[in-house]
């Protein structure tokens, strides 16, 4: 199957894209496969809510042609058998904005050393916004009832594979029905094309994959995607069953129907399964303001403020602490602004600053007790890096959540 083969197709769509965005820039990518734009500034990440222009882009096929009516349809198929198109997902549903902070499971990968392949992202492939659109549930409401409890929810994307390769993804109905939308605008616009126009998934709290673009069926099946398990050619569980699993180099992830947790974290620290899935979006936290570009003069009174975001997936955020000696010592920054589930939190500090050269740094923890690690793991350590305050170097560089990468230099002057 080509789903890592050079695409010539993504140059076009990441020149259209830096035309219309001026809030980013293009990221580099080993494969030459994928369409990656990211938050060009750092002070993208000084406000909550990410505007389109700043908002991160990541596909590995083609942008679909589709009619700008938005002729398109969504099939219900497995345990259901349904039709609708998005016309009426307007007209017949109720309409909902949710917010969500979309992160690319890869997000950190180009922090890993030695590198993995693919996208080399550092902290710029996330971004907040609000998604209208129609709930999961509403369109599922009342097919459901010889369904059962534990089953699944696969999401077929359709976007056309330059190989066999069907982009499928799995989460559990309980989630589907919970939280998730079938989303047709973005930030109060039109869901832009490169955004999955004319119709998205959006799966709030859990990495971006999940949030399959150009949505053309909703498939209810008794466990996750397996190969052959589509009524469709072509192969279907690659997304699901090797890519986007956590794992050491050389190894290939066993196919699991169902996972006892959905919870990332939970299963790095639990061993089940082998090899994670990044479903949930691991406690993560950057620092917008200073953006470290340019030196900060002191004010008068003394006073710089740093400010951030800080998010956590299906969890809360509990704290965010700041330091300004590279981690050596941390105090406690103030949460603010919105607070809403599957979104991120704004954090600040006010920090009493003396002219020199420091080092800037965020962490944060989650309502479980779970914090940042404080760098990401050499290849040999695996799941004992935990212990070391670590995050485990993986072989496709996911779910990264390391502190000290994501650090940046400053300079303070005098007046």
């Amino acid at each position: 199957m080509g789903t890592e083969q050079p695409r010539a197709n993504r140059h076009d769509e990441i020149e259209a894209i830096l035309e219309r965005k001026g809030g980013v820039e293009e990221a580099r990518d080993d494969a030459d496969k994928y369409t990656v734009v990211g938050a060009a500034d750092r002070d993208t990440y000084a406000n909550w809510l990410t505007p389109i222009e700043e908002h991160f882009v990541c596909h590995r096929n083609d942008i679909p042609t589709v009619d700008e009516n938005g002729e398109w349809a969504i099939s219900l198929t497995g345990y259901l058998e349904n039709t609708y198109s998005v016309a009426q997902l307007r007209a017949e549903f109720p309409t909902v904005a949710v917010a969500h902070t979309m992160e690319c499971a890869g997000n950190g990968r180009g922090q890993h050393r030695p590198e993995t392949g693919s996208v080399q992202w550092g902290y710029e492939a996330a971004g907040t916004a609000v998604w209208t659109g129609t709930p999961v549930s509403s369109v599922l409401r009342g097919e459901l009832e010889d369904v059962p409890d534990d089953a699944w929810l696969t999401a077929v994307g359709g976007d056309p594979a330059d190989g066999e390769d069907v982009f499928a993804r799995s989460i559990p109905l309980s989630k589907a029905i919970d939280d998730c939308v079938l989303a047709y605008e973005m930030n109060g616009e039109v869901l832009p094309r490169e955004h999955g126009f004319p119709v998205r998934l959006i799966v709030p709290g859990w990495y971006g994959v999940n949030s399959v673009k150009w949505l053309e069926e909703l498939r209810v099946m008794d466990g996750m995607v397996t190969e052959d398990s589509l009524d469709r050619p072509g192969v279907h569980a690659y997304w699901q069953q090797e890519a986007y699993r956590i794992h050491p180099e050389g190894v290939e992830p066993a196919v699991n129907e169902t996972v006892e947790s959905v919870d990332t974290w939970d299963q790095l620290e639990g061993g089940e399964p082998d090899h994670p899935y990044t479903f949930d979006q691991t406690v993560m936290s950057v620092i917008g303001e200073p953006d470290g570009e340019s030196p900060v003069t002191v004010p008068e009174d003394g006073t710089v403020e740093i400010t951030g975001v800080a998010w956590a997936g299906d969890d809360d955020v509990a704290s965010v602490e700041v330091s300004t000696d590279g981690g050596d010592s941390w105090s406690e920054a103030e949460l603010f602004g919105p607070d809403y589930a599957g979104a991120w939190r704004l954090f600040r500090y006010d920090w009493t600053a003396t002219p020199g050269e420091y080092v800037l740094a965020s962490r944060a923890t989650d309502q479980r007790g779970r914090r940042q690690p404080m760098r990401i793991s050499n290849p040999d350590a695996w799941r004992d890096a935990l212990e070391d305050d670590e995050f485990p170097w993986n072989e496709g560089g996911y779910a990264a959540n390391a502190v000290l990468p994501n650090a940046l230099e400053l300079e303070v002057r005098r007046p």
